[in-house]
């Protein structure tokens, strides 16, 4: 499968479909097979292509701490390695974060953004709430975490399915590549200091803010602050939705993107 080395770092991406480029972000502790419901969704009318943030899935490791910043450079140094002047992007979540230093650091390159459950910053309170998810995430095994994952990332209604649930579960643990814990404690600590809200509003490209209505991990008022400081953006709330919109309601999630990737880009349709 594609690596590039780039930004002194390997990056595993998996490129679907023709058409207009749409660059897909992944969020924390995630890696590209989470994006498995879309595909079969975009792929017949974009070239969709997904990347393995450093520190998860088929990725190179960091050796050490970074900010979502440098994230943001490692996908801009992807797609010039696969010749993308420009494409659309999206990205959910801490995938979101690094759209936005993308989309702030190179404007021009950007020809739609959406962000998905994300949000433009967090300050003290985030960073908090991160130093003690660390702190706890150190002495779990993996299935707890993906246990935990689970319960933030699903509703109370779907939780309610066990045997959903626990397809779901079994699929994460089943993934071939899991997110070694120091790994997850240095993605938690870039997207816990992300800070945004003071820049995003420089925005000009059409901006489309997805948020969840039921999301406890990204509460739903963070897209909408999003929404709020970015002229002209966009905002889709999913009714009860939670923070694994791509997956609990990936009908909707996928319909919403498609829909205006398309409004802004007629080639797409």
């Amino acid at each position: 499968m594609p690596t590039a080395n780039v930004n002194g770092i390997d990056l595993h991406h998996e490129i679907t479909g023709e058409g207009e480029p749409l660059l897909c972000l992944m969020g924390l502790g995630a890696d590209s097979t989470a994006w498995a419901l879309q595909l079969p969704a975009w792929s017949p009318h974009l070239q969709v292509i997904t990347v393995d943030n450093r520190d998860v899935g088929r990725s190179g490791q960091a050796a050490a701490g970074y900010d979502i910043a440098d994230m943001a450079a490692d996908t801009l140094a992807l797609a010039d390695h696969l010749g993308l002047d420009s494409f659309h992007l999206l990205g959910l979540s801490m995938g979101g974060m690094i759209a936005q230093e993308v989309a702030l650091a190179a404007p021009e390159r950007v020809r739609t953004l959406q962000l998905a459950v994300t949000y433009a910053g967090s300050g003290r309170w985030g960073r908090e709430k991160a130093r003690i998810w660390t702190e706890a995430a150190q002495g779990r095994t993996h299935e707890q975490m993906v246990d935990e994952l689970l319960l933030l990332c699903v509703s109370e209604a779907f939780y309610e399915n066990e045997r959903a649930v626990q397809f779901l579960k079994d699929l994460m643990l089943q993934n071939p590549n899991p997110q070694d814990p120091e790994a997850f404690s240095r993605q938690l600590d870039a997207a816990s200091r992300h800070e945004a809200r003071d820049r995003i509003g420089a925005l000009a490209m059409p901006v489309h803010v997805i948020g969840g209505e039921h999301d406890v991990l990204v509460p739903v008022w963070k897209s909408k602050e999003i929404a709020e400081l970015v002229p002209d953006a966009e905002l889709t709330v999913i009714p009860g939705g939670p923070h694994g919109l791509n997956l609990e309601r990936a009908e909707e999630f996928n319909a919403a993107v498609l829909e205006f990737v398309r409004a802004h880009a007629p080639a797409a349709a």
